[in-house]
């Protein structure tokens, strides 16, 4: 039997990790990305402006994790949307929209009692690394 290729991305360009985790571990060809909160790179503070600019910043910030391992949002199959209010839901949808339009991942949104930093929204996914060709 071969080996299983398990592989750690890493990019300078998404916050540091704060705690002992990865910011995503690669199995195989799956891809599973650490939560991203709304995280400015350069300060490592949460962004100002609320929960699209936090939802805005998480997604991007999940964008250079997901260049890092060579893949785009194209690649993401999974996404868990944590927010500190359900009644958010509809104004992070405004912007996960902007990042995903069109076969879109599959997605769980959870409110939770409390998220990091006092962040309002926290974004985790799974993408395949490689090329995705759709079936009709």
């Amino acid at each position: 039997m071969d080996a299983i290729i398990r592989k750690i991305p890493y990019t300078c360009k998404a916050p540091i990790r704060q705690g002992i985790y990865s910011q995503a571990v690669v199995v195989d060809r799956t891809m599973y990305i650490s939560g991203q909160l709304g995280m400015d790179t350069a300060s490592g503070q949460l962004v100002p402006g609320g929960v699209q600019a936090q939802a805005k910043q998480a997604l991007t910030n999940m964008g250079e994790i997901l260049k890092a391992a060579g893949c785009g949002y194209e690649n993401v199959v999974k996404t868990t949307v944590l927010l500190a209010d359900m009644n958010d839901f509809n104004n992070v949808n405004e912007v996960y929209k902007q990042f995903f339009s069109s076969n879109f991942p599959a997605r769980a949104a959870y409110q939770v009692a409390a998220l990091p930093r006092g962040g309002l929204v926290e974004i985790e996914a799974v993408a395949v690394v490689g090329p995705i060709t759709q079936a009709s």
